[in-house]
């Protein structure tokens, strides 16, 4: 499943200072409202993850995790994951878990409760 992507920088600080956290060891997600009826992806990985490699298989998998969970008629939704310390050396079926929490405190359409 395709998404539209957070690709400014007042797009990630709007949803940095008016959204909400939800914080995992494996994960942080950040979710806020938007007015645009669209769901947008933001994926993040900073240098304290690792060096280049892990960055990137932190976010493939974070990607992966999130295909699981999202759906596609959620409304219009801001979401930020930032990966942890831990995240890259997890597979995508044991941080699709974590989001499944995440995505229930955070009161979102889970696409993967749906089928059961």
């Amino acid at each position: 499943m395709r998404y539209r992507t957070l690709n400014r920088n007042w797009q990630y600080n709007r949803v940095y200072g008016r959204g909400k956290s939800y914080v995992h060891p494996h994960v942080v997600l950040y979710v806020a409202k938007n007015r645009t009826g669209q769901t947008r992806i933001g994926l993040t990985a900073t240098k304290k993850v690792g060096g280049a490699v892990q960055r990137n298989r932190a976010r493939r998998v974070m990607r992966a995790a999130l295909c699981e969970h999202l759906s596609p008629n959620c409304g219009g939704y801001d979401i930020i994951l930032v990966a942890r310390g831990q995240t890259p050396r997890l597979k995508s079926t044991q941080l699709s878990k974590t989001l499944g929490k995440l995505f229930a405190k955070a009161g979102l359409p889970d696409r993967a409760q749906d089928a059961e």
